[in-house]
């Protein structure tokens, strides 16, 4: 069955209020829901929601929660054409270049500089791409972190496409746990680690939380990346407590801008000092010390 998209058009302020409602709105229902600029420096911006299932219900619910927006956009629809779109808009994206990283497919290996740390990511392999400001913002952190300390073993929990990891350990050296709770992203990530030459630093494991016995095996940890969401983060807080050494950092994202208090005051409790915030694309990734 194919895929409809409902979209609405709106300057950017407007735009970024309804996006943050839809995506609170349907955020446990796991549809897909984005926001981008068509024409880039325009000011004005679509926000998406896709669906495979009832598209009458979905334009009320939408409808429903957007009730208080005012003036209201007109919530238009299209059908999305049944390809292989990861494939399809990979092959139009261009390299993310943040700081000495650049994330890049295998078609753009030419534009390799010196001194870059170069991430190459299958475009049929993809998740997580460098595109999506919480990924570059945390490839931003990593950088920062790694100019003032000298971490010995880091974990990137929820390592979805294994950009991180493989950030971490071709910067550092060193090795690097990388772990998440779906199956199929690891088998990913342990393609993307083989693809990139860093087989040898990056241990991919399925591994739910912090109860795999692969945790206990390999902490502390100097360093943990976790671009996850907000809600899980704060529940991992204790648990990050636990597995990072005294004076180590973490680094987090998939934090809505409206979420960085609440994320910050839950890893306060556990005696974490917020170092610093970085925003982009209406998300935050935020770097604190134990």
């Amino acid at each position: 069955m194919g895929q409809t998209r409902l979209f609405l058009t709106a300057q950017r302020e407007q735009a970024e209020a309804i996006f943050s409602i839809l995506d609170t709105r349907f955020e446990e229902d796991g549809l897909p829901i984005s926001i981008f600029e068509p024409e880039e420096d325009s000011g004005i911006f679509q926000i998406s929601v896709y669906t495979e299932d009832d598209v009458d219900q979905l334009e009320k619910q939408v409808l429903e929660c957007l009730a208080d927006i005012s003036p209201m956009p007109a919530l238009e629809r299209e059908t999305v054409p049944d390809i292989d779109w990861v494939s399809h808009s990979l092959e139009g994206l261009q390299p993310v270049r943040v700081g000495r990283f650049l994330v890049h497919g295998s078609h753009d290996r030419h534009l390799q500089r010196i001194g870059d740390i170069a991430i190459e990511i299958d475009a049929g392999l993809a998740f997580g791409t460098g595109h999506h400001g919480t990924t570059a913002g945390c490839l931003e952190a990593i950088a920062d972190v790694l100019k003032c300390e000298q971490p010995r073993n880091a974990l990137d929990l929820g390592t979805g496409s294994a950009v991180l990891a493989i950030a971490v350990a071709k910067a550092a050296r060193i090795p690097v746990l990388a772990t998440d709770i779906d199956d199929i992203a690891t088998q990913v990530a342990r393609a993307n680690v083989q693809l990139n030459g860093v087989t040898s630093l990056v241990d991919t494991q399925t591994a739910p939380g912090f109860h795999h016995a692969i945790f206990a095996q390999q902490k502390p940890f100097d360093l943990i990346v976790a671009n996850i969401l907000a809600r899980p983060l704060m529940g991992l807080a204790p648990a990050m407590a636990r597995h990072l050494t005294p004076g180590g950092s973490i680094i987090l994202s998939g934090i809505l801008e409206r979420q960085r208090r609440a994320v910050i005051a839950a890893y306060s409790v556990q005696g974490f000092r917020h170092i610093r915030t970085q925003a982009r694309e209406g998300w935050v990734t935020i770097h604190m010390k134990r």
